[in-house]
């Protein structure tokens, strides 16, 4: 993508009509005119395209339509509902690689990253389309003679997706792909820093339900700031939120939700770390904690933010890992031979600086420098240098997440040592150990051991797989999306009896002489 005419290509080729003026949002995202979100690509500075922004009004009729068409929906067999599910994953591979550079070019991950991204996206297609013929209830046994339990689950209703920037559209397909074959309907409010990406999903998945005859409304987009997501969060026709972000923001939708005694699945900030045992194959643990570190620029939730080390391979290992961060290339991520692309936006590098000033003044020794990067190519003013500090487990800066290319190390003695180091922060989603060892390993995974809802041997922290179910603890919030029987939370659970006696024999032996 080197200039505009090439951007335009790609809007042609997913037929999107215009790419400057403000989008024709009747048709993309059933909003009225609100006002436009300009969406600027961190990878150059330059305009992508301006995307309208839902009023309240608007907003209010989206949820209306969206609560209509349920009613149709819920109506339909789940094996129909899971053929449009598996239509969508084709019509996003015959996509792919324009829709993973968009994703690229908006975001600014590198292209290998964006291309996946469409590929999780696919893959969840997969795996609903499958799920929709296997959403079981079980069969129990009645204490009464003549009486038949058993439970079913039924579809909650309007879902609502709230997602971040860094994964602009795979995580709300996690979520929409479920919820649709279960029976729900999705109101999706992206981040209003991936706007384009999102107008772009819903165009396709809106012609795919055209195309099979779904009700209108089964998909529908709302574009705005945060304010537009409380919205979503306290209003009650909504009966499930599903919120990415920080801890801070899944604390607002957690309170506006729970007030109106509404679910609400929480994926929030994660904090995740390595431990590197003296038996670890280190050949296996350095791309681990490269790629863990610098993925995305750092702007994954499960970024590697530290790395918790034995003593007896603490220096061997620090020697890797620098001779690795001199050969990472920082640059536009549409050139496939750069490693690291810009983080989002100013604020995030100011966030970046913040942090780095931080760790100094607590005492943390940089090994790898980190700074802005400045000049050609890097004209955005988004670009930052990954970067290695030296640290003590005690340092507060520890306790944040921060979303850049920030990698803490730290030494440890004992592995009871290196697990309570670890799970000393106040956030729970995904850890890793690097070890050959054992009995490492199985205390590692052990009810002592990680305290997180992923935990990983010889194999890092990001990169889970959709077909289980992903999500984290404590201050990450507990919510699970994706695989297993993560399907459960978008539907409600029912009990039923059947009594097919003669009688009808009462709770505890009570008796009505009638």
């Amino acid at each position: 993508m080197k200039n505009h005419t090439d951007l335009s290509e790609i809007f042609k080729r997913l037929s999107i009509a215009t790419v400057n003026p403000a989008w024709s949002t009747g048709k993309v995202s059933g909003m009225a005119d609100g006002g436009i979100i300009e969406s600027n690509s961190p990878v150059d500075g330059r305009r992508i395209a301006s995307v309208g922004q839902t009023t309240p009004e608007a907003f209010d009729s989206v949820v209306d339509r969206a609560a209509t068409a349920f009613s149709a929906w819920r109506d339909i067999p789940s094996p129909r509902r899971g053929e449009i599910v598996r239509q969508f994953g084709d019509e996003l591979r015959k996509h792919k690689h324009d829709l993973g550079t968009l994703v690229s070019y908006e975001m600014g991950k590198s292209l290998q990253e964006g291309l996946g991204e469409v590929q999780e996206m696919i893959d969840i297609c997969d795996f609903a389309t499958g799920l929709s013929r296997q959403l079981y209830g079980v069969t129990m046994q009645s204490e009464r003679p003549g009486h038949r339990m058993y439970e079913q689950w039924h579809p909650v209703g309007v879902v609502g997706i709230i997602s971040a920037f860094n994964f602009p559209v795979a995580v709300w397909s996690w979520n929409a792909a479920i919820a649709w074959v279960c029976g729900n309907v999705c109101v999706w409010k992206p981040s209003e820093k991936t706007p384009v990406t999102a107008a772009v999903c819903q165009q396709l998945i809106g012609a795919v339900l055209a195309r099979n005859g779904a009700p209108e409304g089964v998909s529908c987009l709302v574009q705005g700031d945060r304010t537009l997501g409380e919205r979503l969060a306290g209003d009650r026709r909504i009966a499930l939120v599903s919120a990415t972000g920080s801890t801070r923001m899944g604390r607002s939708v957690a309170a506006a939700v729970a007030s109106r005694l509404g679910k609400s699945i929480l994926e929030l900030g994660g904090n995740n770390a390595i431990i590197v045992t003296e038996h670890a194959d280190l050949n296996i643990a350095l791309p681990a904690a490269v790629f863990g570190a610098v993925g995305t620029a750092g702007q994954r939730c499960t970024t590697t933010r530290r790395l918790i080390i034995h003593e007896e391979v603490y220096d061997t290992f620090k020697t890797k890992l620098m001779r690795a961060y001199e050969q990472l290339r920082v640059g536009n991520p549409l050139d496939e031979k750069n490693h690291v692309g810009p983080l989002i936006d100013r604020e995030a590098v100011a966030n970046y600086e913040a942090a780095l000033a931080a760790c100094k003044d607590q005492g943390g020794h940089f090994i790898v420098a980190g700074g802005v990067l400045q000049g050609d190519g890097y004209e955005s003013g988004c670009y930052v240098r990954p970067c290695i500090a030296e640290v003590s487990p005690d340092m507060a800066i520890l306790q944040t997440e921060t979303f850049a290319p920030i990698l803490y190390m730290m030494k440890y003695t004992t592995i009871d040592e290196a697990i309570r180091i670890h799970n000393e922060v106040p956030q729970g989603l995904s850890s890793a150990i690097m070890t050959l060892d054992l009995r490492e390993a199985e205390r590692f995974l052990s009810v002592a051991g990680s305290d997180c809802g992923i935990a990983n041997v010889n194999i890092g922290t990001s990169g889970a797989e959709i077909g289980g179910a992903f999500g984290g603890e404590k201050e990450t919030g507990g919510g699970r999306e994706s695989g297993s029987d993560a399907w459960r939370a978008y539907m409600r659970r029912q009990t039923s009896t059947i009594n097919y006696s003669d009688a009808l024999p009462l709770a505890q032996g009570i008796k009505f002489d009638l």
